[in-house]
C-alpha cells in the first residue's frame, strides 16, 4: 500500500477501536477489543446474548465509558467529547426507537429536534421521508396502530434523518418475522450504497451475510474479524452459523434454527 493509499484510508475511518475494555466490578464485559469501520461499511457485531454487543454500542454511543482503552467515531473521543459523538450518530434499538403515543410526524419533529435539526431542514427532510416511503396515509397515525414491518422502517429512517456520520442498530430485527427482516436489510444495504456507514449488532447468522466484514464476539473477546467469504474459507465452513458453531465451541447462543 501507497502513503497515499494509507492517507486515504485513514481518513475514510469512522470508527476507531483500541484495546476497549469495560469492567463492572469484578465482571469484564468487553475485553481489549480493536478494530476500524470505514465509510460506507455494512460492520456486523455477531455474537449471542451476553457476548459484550451491547456494551460495545453503548460506549461507542459515548452512552459508558470505557475502564481502558480508547475509541473515537466520526473523528470524535468518545470519553472526551461524548456529545459530538451522539450529535454525530443515528441509533435504532430491537424495540425500535420510536415512541408509540405520537403519530409518524410526530416522531420525525420530535427526534429531528434532538438531533439539532433546524426547522426548514427538517421539514425538508421530513417531506422526503414521506415521499420514499409512501407515508402520505399513515403520517398521521399513531405509532402504535402501525404493523411491525413499517415501525422498523419508519425508525430506521427517522436515525438517519439527519445524515450521521454512522448510524447504530442494536438487533433491529430481533422478534419479526424473516419476510419482514429481509426487507428491512435490503433497505439497510441500499442505505449503505448511499454513503452512510451502518454498524449492526445481531444474533441472527444468516444476517452476517449481508455484512461487509463481520466480528464474531463471544464473553466479551472479539474471537474472528473479516468478510462472511473470507472468515467460511478461512475456518473451512459453509455457513456462518457453523463458523460460529466451531469458535465458540457450541456454547448457549440463540440462532435461526431456535426462532423457527
Amino acid at each position: 500500500m501507497t502513503d497515499g493509499e494509507e492517507i486515504r484510508q485513514e481518513e475514510n475511518i469512522v470508527v476507531e477501536v483500541q484495546d476497549l475494555t469495560k469492567r463492572f466490578g469484578h465482571f469484564t464485559a468487553v475485553k481489549e477489543v480493536s478494530f476500524d469501520i470505514f465509510r460506507g461499511e455494512v460492520f456486523g457485531l455477531l455474537g449471542a446474548n451476553g457476548a459484550g454487543k451491547t456494551t460495545m454500542i453503548k460506549m461507542l454511543c459515548g452512552l459508558s465509558h470505557p475502564t481502558e482503552g480508547r475509541a473515537r467515531v466520526a473523528g470524535y473521543d468518545v470519553v472526551h467529547h461524548p456529545e459530538r459523538v451522539k450529535r454525530s450518530i443515528g441509533y435504532m434499538s430491537q424495540r425500535f426507537s420510536l415512541y408509540e403515543d405520537l403519530t409518524v410526524m410526530e416522531n420525525v419533529e420530535f427526534f429531528g429536534g434532538i438531533y439539532g435539526m433546524k426547522r426548514e431542514e427538517l421539514k425538508k427532510a421530513g417531506a422526503a421521508m414521506v415521499r420514499r416511503l409512501g407515508l402520505e396515509e399513515i403520517k398521521g397515525r399513531l405509532i402504535r396502530t402501525l404493523p411491525t414491518g413499517w415501525k422498523q422502517r419508519i425508525a430506521f429512517s427517522v436515525a438517519i434523518l439527519h445524515r450521521p456520520e454512522l448510524v447504530f442498530l442494536d438487533e433491529p430485527t430481533s422478534g419479526v418475522d424473516p419476510v419482514t427482516r429481509r426487507r428491512f436489510w435490503e433497505m439497510i444495504l441500499a442505505t449503505a450504497r448511499e454513503g452512510y456507514t451502518i454498524l449492526v449488532t445481531t444474533h441472527y447468522m444468516d444476517e452476517a451475510e449481508y455484512c461487509d466484514r463481520v466480528a464474531v464476539m463471544a464473553e466479551g473477546e472479539v474471537i474472528a474479524l473479516d468478510s462472511p467469504e473470507q472468515l467460511q474459507e478461512t475456518h473451512g465452513v459453509t455457513s456462518m452459523e457453523e463458523l460460529f458453531w466451531k469458535l465458540t465451541r457450541g456454547e448457549s447462543m440463540i440462532t435461526n434454527r431456535d426462532k423457527r
